[in-house]
């Protein structure tokens, strides 16, 4: 017993999520979402986490599970020293963003469970602050577009995939069913800045909030000047991986959307949440289609940012955990030590 407790044990297995209805965005299309959960046990007690993989990310759960088989975390046996675990996680390969995230929201869940405490009270945040979440419409008919609005029962605002020349029928088709404010993820979709310009003075009628990640993440000039004569906030998504990208993105775009699955999980990600905070940028939670263990570890962020989308969970039909809920479209979270989940 004595050798366990003073050891950690990394164990990992694959696992595909099947999505409510086919996801279709500006450039790509799907039905299901791979993704790799993690272990994490020390002293008997364990952590979870999962590394959700959507193609675009180039991330796979072969390249997952060869990154993962090369770490070492045997030789740490005080969990608490986060920092210098993740500090060796981080330069065992470069890139494996998703897969790194996996190990770090198993790590901060087995730390939280130790201490019998979630993260949002480790960290000092109000839980009261957190923001309502959105909900996601991809890109569909008319048709099937006002289902899924009708699908959100009660939540508080809308979250829609624009970027393949029928963003104005979308629109529309939400608005014969709801008034509910709407934000917009065109996911690179538009290419003329004018063109792009045009189309957000026309949304901002429509009830739209903000809009992210306009135009392809290289035009950089394009998206600033942009940013710079939009009536609306430009929310950087794409463009934006890891701490270092913020400062850089800082006059290009209004604000971020952060990511566990690109910041590498919790720890960099409130380090992003500082700097961009820091330099007057609106912070944005966000998440993959994912189960709750990775969508409850983003939430325990929340009651810092500005907005959040976290429905990766709500978006699919096997979910292996019970975490974070969304209550009356509010981002809610619960007593729940670690990250705040139950595994059903």
């Amino acid at each position: 017993m004595k050798n366990i407790a003073l050891t950690m044990n990394l164990s990992f297995r694959p696992y595909e999520l099947r999505l409510k209805h086919a996801f279709n965005l500006a450039n790509s299309s799907r039905t299901t979402t791979p993704v790799m959960l993690v272990e994490l046990t020390h002293g008997g007690v364990t952590g979870y986490g999962e590394a959700s993989m959507p193609p675009y990310l180039g991330e796979t759960q072969k390249t997952a599970a060869d990154f993962l088989g090369k770490l070492k975390l045997s030789q740490f046996h005080d969990p608490f020293r986060m920092e210098e675990i993740l500090g060796y996680i981080d330069s065992v390969a470069p890139g494996n963003e998703a897969a790194k995230a996996s190990v770090d929201i198993a790590l901060h869940d087995l730390v939280g469970k130790i201490v019998g405490q979630p993260w949002y009270k480790l960290w000092g945040l109000s839980p009261e602050n957190t923001p309502n979440t959105s909900f996601t419409i991809g890109i569909d008919s008319p048709e099937v577009v006002r289902q899924k609005v009708e699908e959100a029962g009660a939540m508080k605002i809308l979250k829609v995939k624009l970027g393949r020349g029928n963003d104005k029928k979308i629109i529309e088709a939400i608005r014969s069913v709801t008034n509910m404010p709407l934000c917009v993820d065109v996911n690179q979709g538009w290419e003329g800045r004018q063109e792009a310009l045009s189309l957000i003075y026309w949304l901002k009628e429509k009830g739209v909030l903000f809009i992210e990640q306009p135009m392809p993440k290289e035009g950089v000039e394009d998206i600033a000047w942009l940013t710079e004569n939009s009536p609306l906030p430009i929310i950087a998504d794409e463009a934006l991986q890891r701490l270092d990208d913020v400062p850089k993105l800082n006059g290009v775009y209004s604000g971020i959307n952060i990511k566990l699955m690109k910041s590498t999980g919790m720890h960099e990600a409130r380090k992003m949440i500082t700097v961009a905070k820091a330099l007057g940028m609106k912070v944005m939670i966000g998440c993959m289609t994912e189960t709750s263990c990775a969508v409850s570890a983003a939430a325990q962020l929340s009651p810092l940012a500005d907005w959040a989308d976290l429905d990766g969970n709500l978006l699919i039909s096997n979910d292996l955990f019970d975490g974070v809920k969304v209550v009356d479209g509010k981002i809610t979270l619960n007593e729940l030590p670690g990250i705040g989940i139950r595994k059903i």
